[in-house]
């Protein structure tokens, strides 16, 4: 993938903030209610797409 293609992070939201660390601007929420209202509201601030993880990480990437 070219670096002109590549998708940026632009935020990373954790439940667990032992799980992520730098780069992003990193977001903790208290409870995954929280964190899906976290994502979407940044995806929509982003004009961004939500990605799943699926270990209790959500990050946020412009494509």
């Amino acid at each position: 993938m070219s670096e002109a293609s590549a998708g940026k992070i632009l935020a990373v939201i954790t439940l667990n903030m032992d799980k992520v660390s730098g780069g992003a601007p990193i977001f903790f929420a208290r409870d995954e209610a929280e964190q899906d209202k976290i994502a979407l509201y940044m995806s929509k601030i982003l004009d961004a797409m939500v990605h799943d993880l699926g270990n209790g990480i959500y990050i946020v990437v412009k494509h």
